[in-house]
């Protein structure tokens, strides 16, 4: 039988129907969290325990090899390109603010494979919620929020917004989160009661991913260059990298000196700008319970990754061109950063069957080699990090 803990978090992934590669301008994002997620089983470490001090972690994971063990108490080292990374890069964010003495003994499982959902997020929010508990923190959602993502990007070296973390802290089963990532405001959207039914699909390509080695960062770093282009180019006083955010340089701007920057910068640019007008355009749609209005956005967004953030693999294409013309299918989009990973698509139940059976054979049909690695996943809104 094995070991009860004292304690459970379920922490879900995300999914972001609007919103996509903005955060990091400092743009509006929508989240939903869903019912599927990383669950944390744990103890605090026993007082005073003889074989080791109270400061130690140890950790086991029912999806990955290996076994973690630190001490909370002394500083974090260097990356080891493990798993443990996440456990550690908690500790070292809560530790710039806390004084952590006392460790855990638990054990960590996520629902789904690895890519598109946030699952870093999902697992840095359970390590930051855990990490308190045991040494009496008390800690709102929302700094949760900038603590996990903190770990993200200082420590695993991932340059995000908060985007990933806020769905997963703060989402709501019956309602949209909508984020605005300048002045960090949000709210919860209810659902309008006119809406019809719709259940998620996730679509995972096969293909697995990791973020820090993809193009995430290069994308970033396009996209502040073309801010520095506009400023530039109007004799405005250029700022740091790390404080170029495109929100902060007007629309009209970007029309009077896209013709004068290299075409790349301009497309991550337009990028930004159009994704803005189709989040505003969403929240209203959502509002009035316009769920075809709210899909065909998202498809926009989709477009405009592929078009003009160029991002998407030839695999995650291919199911977002089968996907859009299915009958059923609200809209969606790539889902996470959009290199590897999932497609996602609101759809209407009474569909759910057809649209598995056509994408599956669709898609197998031109990449046969992920037979036994495509899945093709349903889940639903559901509440943020908690404890059960």
């Amino acid at each position: 039988m094995e070991k009860a803990y004292q304690y459970h978090i379920f922490s879900p992934y995300r999914v972001c129907p609007l919103g996509a590669h903005v955060d990091h301008q400092h743009g509006l994002v929508t989240g939903f969290a869903i019912d599927k997620g990383v669950d944390l089983w744990f103890d605090p470490a026993p007082l005073s325990s003889p074989q080791q001090g109270e400061g130690h972690v140890h950790l086991e994971s029912k999806t990955f090899e290996g076994v973690v063990d630190f001490e909370i108490d002394a500083p974090s080292q260097v990356k080891e390109g493990h798993w443990g990374d996440y456990a550690r890069g908690a500790k070292y964010a809560l530790r710039k603010r806390f004084e952590l003495k006392r460790g855990i003994t638990g054990v960590i499982q996520g629902s789904l494979p690895v890519g598109g959902l946030s699952s870093s997020a999902a697992v840095l929010i359970a390590y930051v919620m855990a990490f308190a508990k045991a040494n009496d923190i008390t800690l709102q959602p929302f700094e949760v929020v900038k603590i996990a993502s903190e770990a993200e990007r200082e420590y695993i070296g991932l340059n995000n917004g908060l985007l990933d973390q806020a769905c997963i802290a703060l989402g709501k089963k019956d309602g949209l989160l909508f984020l605005d990532c300048d002045s960090n405001d949000w709210r919860i959207i209810k659902r309008n009661p006119e809406m019809p039914e719709f259940e998620i699909g996730i679509f995972f390509s096969g293909l697995t991913r990791s973020l820090v080695n993809s193009d995430y960062n290069l994308r970033v770093y396009e996209c502040k260059t073309a801010a520095w282009n506009m400023l530039a180019y109007t004799d405005q006083p250029l700022k740091t990298f790390d404080k170029t955010f495109l929100r902060d340089i007007p629309k009209a701007t970007f029309e009077n000196t896209r013709i004068a920057m290299p075409a790349r910068f301009a497309r991550r640019a337009e990028h930004f700008y159009s994704e803005y007008r189709r989040v505003r355009q969403g929240v209203t749609a959502w509002e009035t319970g316009n769920l075809q209005l709210f899909g065909k956005l998202s498809f926009g967004s989709c477009e405009s990754s592929i078009h003009n953030y160029e991002c998407g693999s030839p695999e995650l294409i291919a199911i977002y061109e089968i996907m859009r013309n299915l009958p059923g299918v609200y809209g969606g989009r790539f889902s996470g950063a959009g290199f590897k990973g999932a497609c996602i698509a609101l759809v209407d139940p009474a569909y759910k069957d057809d649209i598995e059976h056509t994408l599956t054979e669709k898609y197998l049909e031109q990449f046969p080699e992920y037979e036994k690695t495509f899945k093709v996943f349903w889940v639903k809104p559901d509440d943020g990090a908690r404890f059960l």
